[in-house]
């Protein structure tokens, strides 16, 4: 019998993903610490909902110490900052031969390959739209790049398998030998929307207005710096293109790409807007451009639009600020002319 694929965070990313391998035919086991969500997936089944499709499934889900192992392929779908405690439950039911793919934001890799070893530890890469809406209910809302590739390059029999799997989700899904410069991408890409988050306006309105470029321009120049000095080479995805960034007018160009591929997502804000607004709980921001600014430090790379946005976040996390294009506007006085 075939070992199911286990999703450790079914969630926005890995309900949705869940579901359509689900469907799809494979032996799919969904985990998740919520207990409500859990409980109403095996009482009525887990419901995707949006402008892409409408379905619901029924695969088994259970809450993490209920999963007994032990376990060939985990996608690793929980926010960055539960990856530590995951990796050590998924650690102790790990096979031989098993391994952990990361479909979360940030360099998460890291983290996991401390828990599990490098070697079981694959990179993947998601810019899809979803969001939780309720136990069992996720709303899927927009189509987005899927990328996933080993972590040192190699096109391996692992990662075809992976991405065969992937394509069973989004048949546009795609192997790659640098994932790694997806993954810096993405964490350019979260800078921003972290900045859109400062605000209670949809993102694709943030890109589109000239009073936000010239910050957002320059916070995507901080972190490409660190990219390029950690030797990583950024890909481009979605219409956002790092590089475009070192150049004023192909840095618009690439902003006009972003505002078009958002508006073409049922999901308007972010889930960091979300976690701030509607769920009310602290967002991913230590965890995703913290070690960013560690790095930064390391090299002597000076990022103070990359400090005020998390020192900004936080206040919002704490109820010191509010939301509003004056806070958004405000990044800016950590930008020198």
């Amino acid at each position: 019998m075939t070992a199911p694929v286990i999703i450790w965070g079914a969630g926005a990313v890995g309900g949705t993903v869940g579901a359509y391998l689900h469907r799809a035919g494979h032996p799919v086991v969904l985990v998740d610490a919520a207990a409500d969500h859990v409980a109403r997936i095996r009482e009525r089944g887990l419901r995707i909902e949006g402008p892409i499709e409408n379905f619901a499934v029924h695969p088994p889900a259970r809450l993490p110490e209920q999963i007994e192992g032990p376990i060939d392929t985990a996608f690793l779908c929980v926010k960055a900052h539960h990856t530590v405690v995951a990796c050590r439950q998924i650690a102790e039911r790990l096979s031989d031969r098993g391994c952990v793919v990361s479909l979360q934001n940030g360099l998460n890799e890291l983290a996991i390959a401390q828990a599990v070893g490098a070697e079981r530890t694959v990179g993947a890469f998601v810019n899809f739209g979803a969001d939780y809406l309720s136990p069992g209910v996720i709303h899927y809302a927009g189509h987005g790049a899927v990328v996933v590739g080993e972590v040192d390059g190699r096109i391996s029999d692992r990662s075809r398998f992976l991405h065969g799997l992937l394509r069973d989700f989004d048949d546009r899904a795609a192997l790659s030998d640098n994932i790694l410069g997806y993954l810096w991408s993405k964490l350019s890409y979260g800078s921003l929307l972290y900045a859109t988050a400062l605000t209670n306006e949809p993102i694709a309105d943030v890109f589109a207005a000239e009073r936000h470029r010239a910050v957002l321009i320059a916070l995507v120049r901080e972190i490409l710096s660190v990219t390029r000095a950690e030797g990583v080479t950024p890909e481009s995805f979605d219409g956002y293109s790092p590089l475009s960034f070192e150049n004023d007018i192909n840095a618009i160009a690439s902003l006009d790409a972003m505002v078009a591929h958002n508006r073409k997502s049922a999901k308007s804000h972010s889930g960091i807007w979300r976690d701030l607004v509607v769920r009310k709980r602290p967002t991913e921001v230590d965890a995703l451009l913290g070690p960013m600014v560690e790095l930064a430090r390391r090299r002597g790379i000076p990022t103070p639009i990359l400090l005020r946005l998390i020192g900004l976040i936080h206040d919002v996390e704490t109820g010191l600020r509010k939301q509003g294009d004056e806070l958004l506007a405000s990044l800016g006085s950590a930008h020198a002319p």
